[in-house]
C-alpha cells in the first residue's frame, strides 16, 4: 500500500467516490488530492485533499474531502492520506492546516487540536459546511511538524488487504434462489 498524487486518468473515479460518500468537491481539482493504492492489485483504497485558500491575509490550508472506500476501513489508509496531506502543506511552507469535520475524534489521534484562533476563511467555510454537513460540524488545526502516526495504524497500513474490515459474507447455496440441487440436472435447468 502506497499514497500517491492523484492523476488526471483518476479524475472520474474520485467524483463518484466523492459523490457516494457524500463529501465535500466544492472548487474540485483532482492535482489537489492524493490515492491511497494498493500495490498488489492497484485498488484504489482511499483519498483526500489539500485546498490552498488565498487571501488578503495570506494564505491557508484544509484538508478536506477525506474518505477510505468500503472494504478497506480500519487499516490506516485515511491515516496515511492525511499524513501525505500534511507532508504536502509542509513542502509548500504551512505551518498550520486546519480540518472542517463532523469526525474530529478521529483527527484527534493525530495531534489535531482546537486552533487558538480561526482565520476568517476558515470561519466562512465552517459555516458553508455547517448549512450542508450540520451543526456539528468543528475546525481542528495541526502544526505541520506536529503530526504523530500511532504505531499500529502504520503496521495495520503495511498489511492492509481489502474486505479485511467486512465481516465474512455467508456462502449462497442453490436453495437460496429457489433451485432444487438434487432435482436439477444442470444450473440453468428449468425443469420443462
Amino acid at each position: 500500500m502506497y499514497v500517491r498524487d492523484a492523476r488526471n486518468r483518476d479524475e472520474a473515479w474520485l467524483l463518484d467516490r466523492i459523490e457516494e460518500m457524500g463529501l465535500d468537491s466544492v472548487a474540485f481539482r483532482s492535482r489537489d488530492y492524493v490515492i491511497a493504492v494498493d500495490e498488489r492489485s492497484n485498488d484504489r483504497a482511499g483519498f483526500g485533499r489539500y485546498r490552498i485558500h488565498k487571501t488578503d491575509e495570506g494564505e491557508r490550508c484544509e484538508l478536506t474531502g477525506i474518505g477510505v472506500v468500503d472494504g478497506w476501513r480500519g487499516q490506516g489508509v485515511g491515516a496515511h492520506v492525511i499524513e501525505r496531506l500534511i507532508d504536502l502543506a509542509a513542502d509548500e511552507g504551512f505551518e498550520t492546516v486546519y480540518s472542517i469535520t463532523d469526525s474530529d475524534d478521529y483527527l484527534r489521534q493525530f495531534g489535531f487540536d482546537d486552533p487558538e484562533e480561526v482565520p476568517p476563511v476558515i470561519e466562512r467555510r465552517l459555516e458553508q459546511k455547517r448549512e450542508t454537513v450540520g451543526e456539528d460540524v468543528v475546525v481542528v488545526a495541526i502544526d505541520t511538524a506536529g503530526f504523530e502516526m500511532p504505531a499500529e495504524l502504520r503496521e495495520r497500513f503495511k498489511r492492509a488487504e481489502k474486505g479485511a474490515d467486512e465481516p465474512d459474507e455467508p456462502e449462497e447455496s442453490a436453495e437460496d434462489f429457489g433451485i432444487d440441487a438434487e432435482e436439477a440436472t444442470y444450473k440453468y435447468d428449468t425443469g420443462s
